[in-house]
């Protein structure tokens, strides 16, 4: 796939799921404008880029992934993207869920424990390819193919670059403190507290929670609580909530608000996103 792939020079994406590959996402998109703000995933993600450069923001820095290249990010690491050149860059994701991977890395026999990968890009052309072939297959309706070459991918980056996933350390009662404020923010997100509200809440100071939860998950709480809305949102869209519907319910004030928040995280808008749902 060029950085055209045949649909012109402007920006474009696909997010959409195949129902023989249940649990999967698949994004394929040329972007250009378009920036991801922080944000996380509850799974993994095996990206291949096939045109132009994709800038990636992690925690151990910048990453920059071009042709050829597969960007493996871990549950639940915080991340931004953009482009980093003018022309943009192009590429073919797989969301893959956590029981995938772990069901893989069984029948490989991984390391012991939950398999995280330990890298975040790799060279490798052959892979890039693979993943792109995983879209085709799905794409053409074809199920033995895709589930095989999906199976395929995921086993070339485990055996290639996986260890057990390194479990977050709590350290007293900062980390601590961040988990219960996670927990409150997940609990009441439609309605959420003031900083200092939830600081006094759990017995601390609203700069001392801040600092904690950004050690903790990657991004201060009000950024992690917009992602945690759009993937609350994401989950209701799915079941066939319609989008003003999911706004309202997650604690967006309005539908526009939620489509602004919603298309910059997820890459595609929710009626583009609901509409793939629904076949």
């Amino acid at each position: 796939m060029g950085t055209d792939d045949g649909r012109g020079r402007g920006e474009w994406a696909r997010h959409w799921q195949y129902e023989q590959l249940p649990g999967l996402d698949l994004l394929r998109a040329h972007y250009v404008r378009h920036t991801f703000p922080r944000h996380a995933h509850d799974g993994y993600v095996i990206a291949a880029v096939t045109g132009g450069i994709e800038e990636i923001g992690l925690p151990g820095g910048t990453v920059r992934a071009g042709p050829g290249s597969v960007v493996l990010i871990n549950p639940e690491v915080a991340h931004t993207a953009r482009a980093g050149v003018p022309e943009g860059w192009a590429y073919a994701t797989l969301y893959s869920p956590r029981e995938l991977i772990a069901e893989v890395a069984s029948e490989i026999a991984t390391p012991r424990g939950t398999p995280g990968f330990t890298t975040d890009m790799v060279a490798d052309a052959q892979g890039a390819r693979a993943i792109t072939e995983v879209h085709r297959a799905a794409e053409a309706g074809n199920a033995l193919a895709a589930d095989t070459l999906l199976r395929g991918v995921v086993a070339r980056m485990l055996s290639r670059h996986a260890g057990p996933l390194p479990a977050r350390p709590v350290r007293g009662a900062g980390a601590a403190d961040a988990e219960r404020a996670r927990a409150v923010l997940e609990e009441r997100m439609a309605a959420p507290p003031s900083l200092e509200q939830l600081a006094a809440e759990l017995g601390t100071s609203p700069f001392a929670l801040l600092r904690a939860f950004r050690v903790r998950y990657g991004m201060p709480p009000h950024t992690w609580l917009t992602d945690a809305r759009v993937r609350r949102a994401r989950r209701l869209l799915d079941a066939g909530t319609p989008p003003a519907e999911a706004a309202v319910t997650v604690g967006f004030t309005d539908q526009p608000h939620l489509n602004r928040h919603f298309t910059r995280i997820v890459g595609v808008p929710p009626g583009a996103y609901r509409r793939e749902r629904a076949g």
